[in-house]
């Protein structure tokens, strides 16, 4: 379908307006324009509360927001913001965090994890894994219960939180992970490249830029900065994963859910018709948006119940189902 009217009217405010493209910015231009952009996206809900803190890790700590719902958690959600590992706040994303809480009853931790190119790979990748490790074994603290863990990411920190947690998949209990737009590789050729990159929010040298800032072009390809490109897939957790139709990183999302797939993981794989990147912002302004982040979190819910509920010793163990599927 069309782009949405919202985007293409954001657009060509953005084209009349002058505005650089990601890749004419210098990292600080980058992040002041994005956090400058916060207030025209609206707030997010009311939640219970909302705490700010510091993660330990192994260099030390990051600045982390804690969000609660007004009720009892059902689930303890450990996010990681976008941001192509360069930009990203914790008040950019507050909006988001709330839509995420407010949908699936679930608290959430924001991590603030190091950004580049001041600290470039794998910093950031350390603080996911250290932030993962003790929010596990923190949260009946974090969320009030020992209640069922989920790790979510969009676009670089969905990247991270894929990578993350398949260095953590025997040491952490993971009942879902959930990405928003992940990077899942840094082949530049695939055809959402080609055809979803000219006049979008995010192309093809905005993607080359990043990956510039983050690492050594010799490491771009190896897995634990293309995870899709990793061996062996097996153990990750069942995965729901959300794409844009419009998106440079459209194909190599969804070239992931079919590899979990293939490795006998639990997908569902959603392209968000008529949509761009970094759609999940809008669910204020756009409706559709604001449908998807309901289904998002009624999985979340969901995934969390069943993660509850004791394992019936009398029923025989079914295989996992795969579960790929656009819709």
């Amino acid at each position: 379908m069309p782009l949405h009217p919202v985007f293409q009217h954001l657009i060509q405010l953005a084209q009349s307006a002058g505005r650089p493209a990601i890749a004419d910015c210098t990292p600080p231009q980058l992040r002041a324009s994005l956090d400058g952009s916060r207030a025209a996206l609206g707030p997010g809900p009311a939640v219970g509360s909302v705490t700010e803190m510091h993660v330990p890790t192994r260099s030390g700590s990051v600045p982390a927001r804690l969000y609660r719902p007004t009720d009892r958690a059902k689930g303890l959600i450990v996010y990681f913001h976008g941001g192509g590992w360069v930009c990203g706040s914790l008040d950019y994303y507050d909006g988001l965090a709330r839509e995420l809480v407010h949908h699936s009853s679930c608290a959430l931790l924001l991590v603030d994890y190091r950004l580049a190119p001041e600290h470039r790979f794998p910093a950031g990748l350390d603080d996911a894994e250290d932030a993962i490790a003790w929010s596990f074994a923190a949260r009946e603290r974090l969320a009030g219960d020992a209640v069922p863990f989920v790790v979510g990411g969009d676009s670089a920190g969905g990247n991270l939180a894929i990578v993350a947690l398949a260095a953590l998949r025997q040491r952490v209990s993971c009942a879902l992970q959930f990405l928003l737009y992940p990077v899942t590789d840094a082949d530049f050729e695939r055809d959402s490249y080609r055809l979803c990159s000219d006049g979008m929010p995010l192309t093809r040298a905005d993607m080359r830029w990043f990956f510039e800032h983050y690492a050594p072009p010799g490491l771009w390809l190896t897995p634990r900065i293309s995870p899709v490109r990793a061996d062996d897939l097996s153990g990750m957790p069942p995965t729901w994963i959300a794409t844009a139709e419009y998106d440079v990183l459209r194909d190599e999302g969804e070239d992931y859910a079919r590899r979990l797939a293939e490795a006998g993981v639990m997908v569902q794989l959603h392209r968000a018709a008529g949509m761009t990147h970094g759609f999940a912002h809008f669910a204020n302004l756009v409706p559709p948006v604001s449908e998807l982040l309901q289904q998002l979190g009624q999985h979340v819910t969901s995934q969390c119940e069943d993660a509850s509920l004791p394992a019936p010793d009398s029923l025989p163990t079914q295989e996992p189902r795969n579960d790929a599927r656009n819709t």
